[in-house]
């Protein structure tokens, strides 16, 4: 029998911690994240826009609170992502390396990607945030998909976030051919009443696919303008 490694991967755009009912509720997101129960998250809007762009998601709360902790990629010392973008993994998952994925940009988006091992087996993580701009988003997911062709070790990925993509195949989608699988997990936007999937989760072909949809909750109804989606997903080990 082959064992098998199983992650289950989320992503959540978390709209700078701010509701629909305009508050500002960190401890909101923290509940979501904590039942959505996912080994690796990625974040989008997770820092504020202006000033001294500090993190909607204070530091001491995440590890205090959660099983998580951030991968280090913010590059000022408030902000917990880039250009907004953040990965938390959970602890007892080893982080090898990390790195920002630039992208041709007008407007401040941006991708990290993270090579993280649960039991020994080593997988990719990228977390990204796509243009407004349908143009602009088919150039972004090939910088991505030329950042990980550039690495040295060609693992099993997974890339997953906010690509602001209405088609359901479609534009930037179609970027995505063989080996890798463009998950549906379902309706995300708006969150009180979704009709748009905006939120992907992108598999390479080494991945099996037990679970995939989109999160519904309470907190997540009214945390954030966006509900979260996740994955459950196995690996063979090696």
């Amino acid at each position: 029998m082959i064992q098998a490694v199983k992650v289950t991967v989320a992503s959540y755009n978390i709209h700078k911690a701010v509701g629909l009912d305009r508050r500002r509720d960190p401890e909101r997101i923290l509940t979501v994240l904590r039942e959505i129960d996912a080994d690796v998250v990625a974040l989008q809007e997770v820092d504020r826009r202006f000033g001294r762009r500090m993190t909607a998601l204070p530091l001491d709360a995440i590890h205090e609170t959660t099983d998580y902790r951030p991968v280090p990629l913010s590059m000022k010392p408030d902000s917990l992502g880039w250009h907004g973008n953040a990965l938390l993994v959970r602890k007892g998952i080893d982080l090898i390396e990390a790195a920002p994925v630039p992208l041709p940009v007008l407007e401040p988006r941006g991708a990290i990607r993270a090579d993280l091992a649960a039991d020994g087996r080593r997988f990719r993580v990228v977390g990204m945030h796509l243009d407004l701009s349908g143009l602009r988003r088919r150039h972004q997911v090939r910088s991505v998909l030329a950042h990980c062709a550039s690495c040295d070790d060609h693992v099993p990925t997974v890339m997953m976030g906010d690509l602001n993509e209405w088609s359901q195949r479609g534009g930037c989608l179609r970027e995505f051919g063989a080996p890798w699988r463009v998950l549906m997990p379902g309706r995300s936007f708006p969150s009180r009443y979704p009709i748009a999937q905006l939120d992907r989760i992108i598999v390479s072909s080494e991945w099996q696919i037990l679970e995939t949809n989109v999160h519904h909750s309470p907190s997540s109804a009214t945390g954030s303008d966006h509900l979260p989606v996740f994955a459950s997903l196995t690996v063979p080990k090696k």
